[in-house]
């Protein structure tokens, strides 16, 4: 993944060309004073998992193979 360094006031200059790389792949570091204050990446590389539209599917899978819907554990939220 490319890396890209932008101050705070470029960000806000240009927000959606900003967000626009970040769509094709590429991290961008924010900088306030030459420091590091955030990053903005991907959102699909942050997020591991699955979606719930197919956590519904592979339950539905799961129901018709087994005869019952799985059950979420307790602290499931």
């Amino acid at each position: 993944m490319a890396t890209v360094r932008m101050s705070v006031a470029e960000l806000a200059r240009d927000l959606h060309a900003a967000l626009v790389q970040v769509q094709q792949g590429v991290e961008i570091i924010i900088e306030q004073d030459h420091r590091p204050v955030a990053v903005l990446e991907p959102f699909a590389s942050t997020r591991p998992g699955r979606k719930l539209s197919e956590c519904i599917t592979l339950a539905k899978a799961y129901e018709a193979k087994l005869g019952h819907a799985p059950v979420a554990d307790e602290d499931f939220s």
